[in-house]
C-alpha cells in the first residue's frame, strides 16, 4: 500500500492503544530507566504527508513527503526534546528550568515544566517573537523576560544562568534535547521503510539537523534502514553572521549553538547548507497553503524553499522528505501580512451584496 493511502503505522504500537508519547514508544533508543519520572504530553507520532505539487514541480519520479511536526502538542517540533529536557530535569530534582527562546522553545519549555511541577523561565529578545507563541508561554505560566538584544544575546545569559544558580538550562545544548528530537528520523524510518534519500530541514540554533543524524544512525547501526540520507540544511545566511535579520524569526539566530555538530551531520551525511531568502521561503510558505492545505510557520518553509532552490540537483527517483518544525497558527499576523486573495470587509448583510462580493450576477 504507498504512502498516498496510508502511511504504515509504527509496528511497535499497538492499534488499538493510544499513542503513548516517544519515550514510552522509543523507550530502547533513550537514555530513561523503569524509574524514570515521564513527563510527556504524547508528542510525536506527527504525520508524513505527500505533497504532490512539489514532487510535480522537480519530476524525474522524484517523490516529496512533508513531515509536519507542527501538530505536535504546543505546535512545535520542540516538543519531542523537551519531553526528554523536562524528563530528565525532574528525575535529578529540579525546581526550576530557563531558556533562550526565539518563541517555540519557550512554549515547549514552559508547557513541560509546567506539566512536570517545575517553574519555567525564558529570555526572549524583545520585539522579534511572533505573538501566538508569546501568549502560549505566558498562558503555560512562564516568567517571560524580553531583553534588549538577540537570541545569541540571551542564550549567553541563560547559559550563565544555569551555571551560577540552582536552575536547569533546557535549550538545544542540553544533550537530553537531541535525545528526544532524534524520534523523528525513528518515525520517518518506520513509515517510509527505510531513510529518505535527501531530508531538507530549516537550520536555527543546529540542534535538529544533528539530532536527526544521530537518529538514522543509530537506527542504520541497528539494522532498521540499509541507507543513509543527505542532510540539506537551509537559512537564511548559509554560515555564521552577527545581528541576523529575517521575518523567518524561528530561525533568527546568528550564531547557532550546535553549529559543530550540524556542519558534522552535513560533512558526514555527504550533504550541504544553503542559504534562502526571505522572498524565497514566503513563496514557499504561500505554495504549501494554497496548494497543498498545509499551514506552517515562516521559518518551517524555508526547507521547502531550499529544495525548490536546488531542484535540478535532487537524484532521479528520489525520496525527499521536508521537515515542517511549526505550526503556522505560531505567526498570524506573518499570514495576514501575506495571504494571497484578499480579505473583504463591510459588505452588507444580504444575499445580494455577498453574491456580488463573490463575482456573481444578480
Amino acid at each position: 500500500m504507498s504512502l498516498d493511502t496510508q502511511i504504515k503505522v509504527n509496528s511497535r504500537n499497538d492499534s488499538n492503544r493510544a499513542w503513548p508519547g516517544l519515550i514510552e514508544t522509543y523507550r530502547a533508543y533513550l537514555p530513561v530507566t523503569a524509574t524514570t519520572p515521564v513527563v510527556t504530553l504524547h508528542e510525536g507520532n506527527t504525520p508524513l504527508i505527500p505533497v504532490p505539487t512539489i514532487a510535480a514541480e522537480i519530476g524525474r519520479g522524484v517523490q516529496v513527503y512533508i513531515k509536519y511536526d507542527g501538530l505536535n502538542p504546543t505546535g512545535s517540533f520542540k516538543d519531542r526534546g523537551m519531553t526528554m529536557a523536562i524528563t530528565k530535569a525532574k528525575e535529578s530534582g529540579a525546581k526550576a528550568v530557563i531558556c533562550a527562546s526565539t518563541g517555540n522553545t519557550s512554549a515547549a519549555a514552559a508547557a513541560y515544566a509546567i506539566r512536570g511541577g517545575m517553574r519555567p523561565y525564558v529570555l526572549i529578545p524583545d520585539g522579534y517573537v511572533a505573538l501566538g507563541k508569546l501568549a502560549q508561554a505566558l498562558l503555560y505560566g512562564a516568567e517571560v523576560l524580553a531583553i534588549n538584544g538577540n537570541f545569541d544575546d540571551a542564550l549567553d545569559i541563560v547559559r550563565q544562568m544555569a551555571d551560577r544558580y540552582p536552575i536547569t538550562l533546557v535549550n538545544s545544548v542540553n544533550p537530553y534535547r537531541l535525545e528526544g528530537q532524534k524520534t523523528a528520523a525513528f518515525e520517518l524510518v518506520d513509515a517510509l521503510g527505510d531513510a529518505p534519500d535527501w531530508l531538507c530541514i530549516p537550520v536555527g540554533n543546529g540542534g535538529n539537523i544533528t539530532a536527526y543524524w544521530m537518529g538514522f544512525n543509530q537506527y542504520h547501526q541497528d539494522g532498521r534502514c540499509q541507507r543513509l540520507p543527505q542532510m540539506m540544511g537551509f537559512q537564511v545566511y548559509g554560515s555564521r553572521v552577527q545581528n541576523p535579520e529575517t521575518l523567518a524569526t524561528a530561525i533568527r539566530i546568528g550564531n547557532p549553538a550546535n553549529w559543530e555538530k550540524a556542519v558534522a551531520a552535513k560533512n558526514e551525511s555527504n550533504g550541504e547548507f544553503n542559504a534562502v531568502t526571505d522572498d524565497e521561503i514566503i513563496a514557499a510558505y504561500r505554495w504549501l497553503g494554497s496548494k497543498e492545505g498545509i499551514f506552517c510557520e515562516p521559518a518551517s518553509a524555508a526547507s521547502v524553499a531550499g529544495l525548490l532552490k536546488v531542484k535540478d540537483r535532487v537524484p532521479n527517483n528520489a525520496t525527499v522528505v521536508c521537515v515542517l518544525t511549526g505550526n503556522g497558527l505560531k505567526d498570524p499576523d506573518t499570514a495576514i501580512k501575506n495571504s494571497i486573495n484578499p480579505f473583504q470587509q463591510g459588505i452588507d448583510a444580504n444575499l445580494e451584496a455577498v453574491a456580488s462580493a463573490m463575482g456573481f450576477e444578480s
